[in-house]
């Protein structure tokens, strides 16, 4: 398969989440007299190009027993209204009536935790049935199911993080309270506020009583008081939002990050499918790709003498400062251990490693990972060079780092070598991968002939003695299986990396990633845990 030929498949496949429920979905949402939630958002946006969404992929391929959730029925991304950059999180009716499945719920956590650690304001766009009931067990109780939602609402208020909702549909049950919870509170016409539906208060009270009696716009802003905005329809409700965010704090970065004039180089830069191999077995030397992705003439090497699988350094991409940590694909000779091979982390780049993060969180420097790692060198020699103790070094940094980190898998993500490289456990502010990437706890052939072992023991067990037609039969689902699960779509639909983004898109990505992400910085001081000297 060729680049072009990848990158074809996923737009068809983004398209087609992007559509939601689809067509006839759309037409029963706009004949109603409401938008789809890509359609508000849409209309919400200052430009277009402001938009970096989160969690697209979210749902891909889950629930296909109940037909699907594209996108986990919720619209969730970093927008500018108004002049101001904001978290927005859309239901989207047309999937399930905006219903939470449990990703629903894990992916507007994800972007609570985004806006809660670069301070962004949050914009609810509420238009969902509530709990998807089927699944009811998987989405209510647990600490990060529906309720740590409406926890996060109420801290992120007291953190002086503004809120605002706007009901542009269905709001039931528990999730009404998602929106009271909010600072400011818009309602259109047509809509409906309550913890119990007419038919339920009849079963449960035996009381009659219409929908928009028991929780209409009307309602709530002449008797309840719960609103505080009553709007005839979607495009008043968007003119009444851009109005209200007007009000807010203009935008600014923390002063402690900084941002040089830049130029727009993207036209002279070079065609990165011809520069950067499709199969992430491919080496090729990473310094083309950082230097492809930092502003021209900017990148300074750290110990470029010194563990040289790891390389380490200071660039500025679109004018901001960063520290750049990435996996080299070329292997090297060294004087003392002779070769290194690449994509591995050995005990002195692993050193590098920790120290050069160090060092940018003393000075405020934001940490970019561009992630290509097979893991941690093995055997006796390293052991005995001591690699346990380097690596845990280097999860000691990057757990206690203040700065904000940003995460690109540009290949391989394998084992620990994916918590070296600031993996999703680790806090990045924002992982993103590319179409080609991988994901998985080793690779896999050595995962195929570790549980094509395994298999064939168990049959054993039972007494079974597979034949050669049988274990290459074992072996093409034992491979096909692992694949799948490695495919970074397959990540995407768990959220383990936030989007998948192409070669060609990278540099802009971060720049308005690195806008996001330098909004902040945190009061408390750099500080490590006991470090394994």
């Amino acid at each position: 398969m060729s680049w072009q030929q990848l990158l074809d498949e996923f737009q068809d496949q983004q398209q087609t989440i992007q559509a939601g429920g689809g067509k006839k979905a759309t037409a029963r949402q706009h004949e109603k007299g409401r938008l789809t939630a890509r359609e508000r958002i849409t209309r919400l946006l200052d430009t277009p190009e402001s938009w970096m969404e989160v969690g697209l992929w979210a749902a891909y391929q889950m629930y296909e027993d109940w037909g699907g959730a594209p996108s986990a029925s919720v619209v969730c991304g970093v927008g500018r209204i108004s002049g101001r950059d904001v978290m927005i999180i859309a239901n989207d009716a047309t999937t399930k009536a905006g219903a939470f499945f449990p990703m629903t719920c894990k992916k507007g956590l994800r972007a609570q935790r985004i806006a809660m650690h670069c301070r962004l304001p949050l914009l609810y766009l509420v238009d969902s049935a509530g709990v998807f009931l089927p699944l009811q067990d998987e989405i209510f109780p647990d600490e990060d199911d529906f309720g740590r939602i409406f926890r996060n609402n109420s801290v992120i208020s007291a953190m002086g993080i503004p809120q605002l909702a706007s009901i542009m549909g269905n709001c039931v049950a528990g999730g009404g309270y998602l929106p009271v919870l909010c600072d400011k509170l818009i309602m259109t016409e047509g809509s409906g506020l309550y913890l119990a539906g007419p038919a339920l208060v009849k079963s449960a009270i035996g009381q009659e009583v219409s929908s928009e009696d028991l929780g209409g716009a009307k309602m709530h802003a002449s008797i309840s008081g719960t609103i505080d905005y009553r709007e005839p329809d979607d495009p008043a409700a968007i003119e009444r939002i851009r109005k209200l965010i007007a009000t807010y704090p203009e935008d600014s970065r923390a002063g402690v990050f900084r941002r040089e004039a830049w130029a727009d180089e993207s036209v002279n830069r070079a065609d990165p499918y011809a520069k950067f191999p499709l199969d992430p077995q491919s080496r090729f030397d990473i310094r083309d790709l950082i230097r492809y992705l930092a502003d021209e003439g900017s990148f300074q090497e750290y110990k470029a003498e010194y563990g040289q699988t790891l390389i380490c350094g200071h660039a500025r991409i679109g004018g901001f400062q960063v520290g750049i940590i990435a996996n080299q694909r070329t292997s090297a000779m060294t004087p003392k251990e002779g070769i290194q091979f690449g994509g591995v982390i050995y005990h002195d780049s692993a050193d590098k490693e920790a120290r050069f993060i160090m060092d940018c969180n003393q000075t405020w420097t934001p940490l970019l990972f561009l992630q290509d790692v097979f893991g941690f060198m093995v055997g006796r020699q390293s052991e005995e060079a001591g690699i346990i103790r380097a690596g845990a070094k280097v999860v000691n940094a990057i757990s206690n780092s203040r700065v904000p980190k940003i995460t690109v898998i540009t290949g391989g993500s394998y084992g620990a070598g994916n918590y070296a490289m600031c993996g999703k456990a680790f806090d990045p502010r924002f992982i993103f991968a590319w179409p080609n990437a991988r994901y998985a706890v080793m690779g896999s052939k050595q995962a195929a002939s570790t549980l094509l072992d395994v298999a064939i023991s168990a049959m054993k067990r039972q007494g079974k003695e597979p034949d050669a037609a049988d274990l290459e039969l074992l072996r093409e689902r034992v491979t096909e299986a692992y694949e799948t699960s490695t495919d970074i779509r397959y990540a995407a639909a768990r959220l383990w990396v936030d989007g998948v983004i192409t070669p060609a898109q990278t540099r802009a990505t971060l720049i308005r990633s690195l806008e996001i992400v330098t909004r902040h910085a945190p009061d408390e001081p750099f500080r490590t845990g006991v470090l394994q000297v």
